[in-house]
């Protein structure tokens, strides 16, 4: 029987940055995972160089049933320390849209950032290892193929159920479940949006069309790009939103935000009065988007046919056209999991269950869920190592 002062499972994001930070304040580590790798999610994300933090992030990027349950471990551990993490090993990276970092070479830069600690201070790696058991008797014991590891700290950092061929399971949830923990109803989160019937057709024949939109759901609205595909609408402004929608709700999607639809309309029925709405919407918009449009929403006619009140019931159309998705894609392509261990049974500073000591949940199998744009590998950072603190006696 191996003894350890902590054992963490789950070899991903918040799992390494835990390890490597605990191994490095002098505890001795064992990291268990099933998987044949460490980092595999790191290693696809961003289209293989990571969005590894967002510049600009704060508490109200996250989704959470407690929005401040975040603050603590973000502040922490900022974006700035993981930059300067990433800045001390010499990884180029680059800034894109709304302060998204990105490698300018390859993930892998990332994994060996986190791994390189766990190496140099003599962190067990036990990969494609299955856990048979997890017992707690004073000390936690976790029974394996690989033989048994005992340790007065358990971290779990399994992640959530995004992405299940990248094998993804509910691990983390059944064994808070097993510990007495709570959970909030997981759903998928970043989630293209499906639709079905005659809706489904119509938006099919649009799939490759990319346009910036505004979207609203829920009180929420993001100002990012839509992506027609051929089972819906994806891009970022629908997967920001999938995160707060819900069954049964519409989308309400502006088409030309910052465009005054109506004073253009009427612009161009003083100046083009022979031009039709088709044609003047299409230098607008997409050619097919404006054609499936006037097929069922909009009548085409001539500029000089057009009152007032048509135009401003362009307008509405135009700056809210609403779309009642029938779901979206779920685990299979989503990012990220929503909801996970009641964040009222952990707390806020360690990361610790409060009614198991030594008992810690980090990264995505906490109820704590970003945005996209590096917001949620910002989270597995902060969290990880507000735990790893913890364990090694610094909180």
């Amino acid at each position: 029987m191996d003894e350890f002062d902590l054992i963490v499972i789950g070899a991903g994001a918040a799992g390494l940055m835990c390890a490597g930070t605990a191994a490095t304040y002098g505890k001795s580590v064992v990291v268990i995972d099933h998987a044949e790798k460490a980092g595999k999610k790191i290693l696809i994300s961003g289209g293989g160089r990571c969005n590894f933090t967002n510049r600009f992030a704060t508490a109200g990027d996250f989704i959470s049933s407690n929005p401040h349950f975040c603050k603590s471990a973000l502040a922490r551990f900022t974006a700035a320390d993981f930059i300067g993490m990433v800045e001390r090993a010499g990884i180029k990276y680059h800034e894109r849209d709304h302060g998204q970092l990105f490698c300018d070479d390859s993930a892998r830069e990332i994994v060996e950032l986190l791994l390189r600690p766990c190496r140099e201070h003599g962190v067990n790696m036990q990969l494609n290892c299955t856990i048979g058991s997890i017992q707690n008797n004073g000390r936690f014991v976790v029974d394996t193929d690989r033989g048994t590891f005992r340790a007065s700290a358990l971290v779990i950092a399994t992640g959530g159920l995004s992405i299940p061929k990248m094998g993804a399971t509910p691990f983390g949830i059944r064994l808070a479940e097993q510990f007495g923990l709570q959970i909030v109803p997981t759903v998928a989160g970043l989630a293209p949006f499906t639709f079905t019937g005659r809706e489904k057709e119509s938006l099919k024949a649009l799939a490759g069309i990319s346009l910036d939109v505004s979207v609203h759901c829920r009180g929420k609205s993001f100002a990012e790009a839509m992506l027609f595909t051929h089972r819906g609408l994806s891009g970022p402004a629908m997967l920001q939103i999938s995160s707060y929608w819900q069954p049964g709700d519409t989308l309400e999607i502006d088409l030309l935000p910052g465009i005054d639809v109506e004073a253009l309309l009427a612009e161009k029925r003083q100046s083009r009065p022979q031009a039709m709405l088709a044609t003047i919407l299409s230098e607008q918009l997409p050619k097919r988007l404006v054609q499936l449009l006037c097929e069922s929403h909009i009548s085409d006619m001539r500029m000089s046919q057009m009152s007032e009140r048509t135009m401003g019931e362009v307008a509405i159309r135009l700056h809210c056209w609403r779309l009642k998705p029938n779901g979206t894609e779920g685990y299979r392509t989503a990012e990220v999991t929503v909801g996970g261990i009641d964040t009222n049974e952990l707390s806020s500073k360690t990361m610790e269950a409060k009614k198991v000591p030594g008992l810690y949940f980090i990264g995505e199998v906490v109820d704590v869920t970003g945005h996209l744009g590096g917001f949620n590998f910002q989270w597995a950072w902060s969290s990880g190592y507000a735990a790893a603190l913890a364990i090694a006696g610094h909180i």
